[in-house]
């Protein structure tokens, strides 16, 4: 058994720090939903116009690409990298290594602001984007954790190169 500085923690496994699921403002029907509900900014009541107008209505198809995301993806982020796998079973279906992060944006779309979601870019050092991940809720928490892992990472990898370097 190995020493571990932190209780779970290891350089060399693999350790998941969190997992999101994408929300309805990841697919275009709901961008379209979410374009909808904010498209009259007139209150009633103190309630937007465009939710009592459009709000019934659209329950039923926003309830079912509620659950339609049973069928989609999730977002796993571990001490290692930036991982999509399948909502249900276990296929991932793409991955990027932390030591490859530059940068991570926000790219929030038309429909996204009503679901409070945006969509994650990670970019290499020459700018390309490595992955998208679409309509992540609470957006910015996750890019926060991202940002600290690849920071974590670099950190982690610089110690064991030093360690390395005096044996």
């Amino acid at each position: 058994m190995s020493v571990q500085a932190i209780a779970g923690v290891s350089p060399t496994k693999e350790a998941r720090i969190m997992t999101e699921f994408p929300s309805v403002g990841a697919s275009a029907p709901g961008r379209f939903i979410g374009q909808l509900m904010d498209s009259i900014p007139v209150k009633v009541c103190g309630i937007k116009f465009s939710y009592l107008l459009f709000g019934l209505l659209l329950a039923p198809v926003g309830a079912l690409l509620f659950f339609a995301r049973l069928l989609g993806s999730r977002y796993i982020l571990t001490n290692r990298s930036v991982q999509i796998w399948s909502s249900l079973g276990s296929q991932r279906t793409n991955s990027v290594d932390l030591a490859e992060i530059e940068t991570v944006e926000l790219d929030q779309q038309a429909g996204q602001a009503f679901f409070r979601a945006s969509d994650i870019r990670l970019k290499a050092k020459n700018g390309q984007t490595l992955l998208r991940l679409a309509g992540v809720a609470d957006a910015g928490a996750f890019r926060s954790n991202i940002e600290r892992a690849v920071q974590a990472r670099r950190l982690v990898q610089a110690s064991l190169a030093t360690i390395n370097a005096r044996k």
